[in-house]
């Protein structure tokens, strides 16, 4: 995985805000389309996260 801390911290912050808008823009007039975008949005988010708590060992 990433070794440097900081690359690793900016990569997990980048990835949740990508994921938060994701969802914020996921489109509500088509069903399928708006639930694939938000599930994308909250897997990045949810990736994002573990990241983030990986570095913390």
């Amino acid at each position: 995985m990433i070794k440097n801390p900081h690359t690793r911290r900016t990569l997990a912050f980048s990835l949740i805000v990508l994921g938060g808008l994701l969802m914020f823009f996921a489109p509500e007039t088509e069903e399928w389309a708006g639930l694939t975008v938000l599930a994308l949005g909250v897997i990045i988010e949810i990736i994002g996260i573990t990241l983030e708590h990986k570095g913390g060992k």
